[in-house]
């Protein structure tokens, strides 16, 4: 497939907004402070192009009025930390075609052919003050049919806030008014404002910021990331979930006790079959980090629709040997009983070990990308990620609703899992995930064979 792109040009909001600096909470740190792909393919519009086109950027400009941050850049201060500046620079936007139909894309579980749809940020030559927060290419293929590549900063907002911002573009392209207006102030995670707390706060309270576990016998995960990775899709039916559901239900203490959620069975099973499929020693640490959204779990709730990041990284920790061979149940209850302690107490004493760091840059993963070091998950250790609350479906422009969503591959590194709902409804999921290619075929086998 080959992708023909004309020169990118910036969409800025409609009307004037509010200009100025919006500091950033401790939860916008953390995490990736890079973008987040996704990608979007619709059916011919019932529309010409030329309309088609104009229609997506006038009502995206409209809708920049509301979400008008989205339209800023980040800024660097004091301690490594970030502030939005609300400069109104605009989002980028590319039109581009494809020499291929959509019927030629199979069913979209190969993600090469995504590279030319979604736009790329170039960390290494590019500088934060300079790079747009969100990054959009509308692709026109032969048959009419159209893909939107969505690139957005996971330092601006999260997956819910995402999606609310697509959503609500969607509506004002349909040419319905807002729907529910975002929650821009985030001082609700007390952003910008001094810890509330000494610096007492030991690391050993917030293990997602200690060092993750190296292969024994290394003292760095320099080598595991040069290995060569690979990315792919699996399938998961509702008898799949619901087989690794009633296996890992045979563990409960009690029968008044509540059944594992299939995203707790699932991460368990691909922690056991990376652990079986990597040949891990015994006595291997391993960990996996579990990111949860706490917009319920706050004390008072979130305000509806906060716009920002609301998410938190836990660590659930075992040995290679424990996750090995101990039950399906056992290794569910570990990743329950870590999401668990992500509470009001919790997220609050996370915010203030932060806030007392002199300098937050060895927590952000945007810097690692351009020197090789930071945060990486891969082997001996794993990183999942729930798309499973966001309502990613059924995104309407006013020409239908998506042939097929998602997510991109930009920066996927060994390790990287991503648990989506499935196309065809009812229970069924996705598995994203990326591996060291040398794996990748024994754990696609591991990964189905465990569950009959």
């Amino acid at each position: 497939m080959r992708v023909t792109a004309n020169p990118s040009y910036m969409v800025k909001p409609a009307e004037p907004t509010w200009s100025g600096r919006l500091p950033l909470s401790e939860l916008d740190h953390t995490g990736m402070t890079t973008h987040v792909p996704t990608i979007y393919f619709y059916k011919q519009p019932s529309q010409n192009w030329a309309t088609v086109l104009q229609t997506l950027i006038t009502s995206l400009a409209s809708i920049l009025v509301h979400f008008y941050p989205l339209a800023g850049r980040l800024v660097f201060i004091a301690g490594g930390r970030l502030e939005l500046d609300c400069n109104t620079a605009g989002v980028q936007f590319t039109e581009a075609f494809a020499d291929v139909k959509l019927v030629d894309l199979d069913d979209f579980l190969e993600f090469p052919i995504f590279d030319n749809l979604i736009p790329k940020v170039d960390y290494c030559n590019t500088q934060v003050e300079e790079t747009p927060l969100l990054l959009l290419q509308v692709t026109r293929f032969l048959c009419g049919g159209w893909s939107l590549g969505f690139c957005i900063s996971h330092a601006a907002v999260d997956g819910q806030s995402a999606i609310h911002f697509l959503s609500e573009w969607a509506r004002a392209c349909r040419g319905e008014p807002l729907g529910s207006p975002p929650h821009l102030d985030r001082k609700v995670f007390r952003a910008g404002d001094p810890p509330a707390t000494s610096s007492n706060i030991g690391i050993e309270q917030h293990t997602q910021f200690c060092p993750l576990p190296f292969l024994l016998g290394q003292t760095s995960n320099e080598n595991e990331r040069r290995m060569e990775t690979t990315v792919t899709n699996l399938k998961l039916t509702e008898t799949h979930v619901r087989k690794l559901r009633n296996k890992a239900n045979e563990y409960r203490k009690s029968e008044t006790e509540r059944g594992f959620t299939r995203y707790e069975a699932v991460t368990a099973h691909a922690w056991q079959t990376s652990c079986k499929v990597r040949n891990l020693e015994p006595n291997q640490p391993t960990i996996i980090g579990i990111c949860i959204d706490v917009r319920t779990r706050m004390e008072p709730p979130l305000p509806e629709k906060y716009f920002g990041n609301a998410i938190v990284d836990m660590i659930a920790t075992g040995t290679s040997g424990e996750i090995v061979s101990e039950t399906l149940g056992y290794v569910s209850s570990k990743i329950r009983d870590t999401i668990a302690k992500a509470d009001d107490e919790y997220v609050n004493s996370m915010i203030d070990f932060l806030k007392n760091q002199p300098d937050l840059t060895k927590f952000q993963d945007l810097q690692s990308i351009k020197d090789g070091e930071g945060p990486f998950y891969g082997n001996p250790n794993l990183s999942v990620i729930s798309w499973l609350t966001l309502p990613m479906y059924g995104v309407d422009f006013g020409w239908g609703k998506e042939y097929f969503t998602g997510p991109g591959t930009h920066d996927a590194e060994d390790g990287d899992f991503l648990i989506l709902p499935g196309e065809e409804g009812g229970g069924s999921l996705v598995v994203a995930l990326c591996l060291q290619a040398r794996h990748m075929e024994d754990f696609k086998r591991v990964f189905y064979e465990s569950i009959e």
